[in-house]
């Protein structure tokens, strides 16, 4: 349950929180352990299983956000959108174990979900609270971690009823898609295929 935060956040069903990742966004991936924060950029995570959800995400082990997941078992994965996309190309850059105020120096807001302690950012179209599925091998050696969903949220002018409709909302709520040297691309227009 969220506890603060904009008006237009609702929950989503979890046989349907896949579907938040499934257009293959670039991801923020928030933590914190006893009273230690951060929030870093992802472009490697991915839906991996229906029920219970779960997501896959990779986290090097040389980032602060590692240290905060591994010690608290939880992480939450924020879809940010157009409107932050300057604040994610920050929060992918620059490591906290370097600038130890980056949330602030970048102005990220956020707010809470009663689930965990990790912040969910504002800006983003979509939340999953995760905890993790501890998988040591693939941990140590890939920096794969594995989360199941217990919590998903989302902006509901953007995601409603299991379904994304960008269109026709403001090109500020579209998801990023992460290229390479600061390059995006935001989602674009949908294509009804009849089955």
């Amino acid at each position: 349950m969220i506890t603060s935060s904009p008006a237009f956040v609702v929950p989503v069903p979890l046989d349907k929180s896949y579907r938040l990742l499934n257009h293959g966004p670039t991801v923020l991936v928030s933590s914190a352990h006893q009273g230690r924060t951060n929030v870093m950029a992802a472009a490697w995570s991915c839906p991996l299983d229906f029920n219970p959800p779960k997501v896959t995400v990779v986290i090097d082990k040389a980032t602060y956000t590692r240290e905060l997941v591994e010690a608290s078992g939880m992480f939450v994965l924020n879809l940010p959108t157009r409107a932050i996309a300057a604040q994610t190309l920050a929060l992918g850059t620059e490591s906290a174990k370097e600038v130890s105020n980056k949330l602030d120096k970048h102005q990220v807001k956020t707010f809470q979900a009663s689930e965990c302690e990790a912040p969910l950012v504002e800006g983003c179209a979509g939340w999953l609270v995760c905890k993790v599925v501890p998988e040591p091998h693939n941990q140590a050696t890939y920096d794969l971690f594995i989360g199941e969903v217990i919590a998903a949220y989302a902006d509901e002018r953007v995601f409603s009823a299991g379904h994304w409709h960008f269109d026709g909302q403001p090109d500020a709520l579209r998801t990023l898609h992460y290229v390479a040297g600061g390059q995006f691309y935001v989602t674009g227009e949908s294509l009804q295929v009849a089955a």
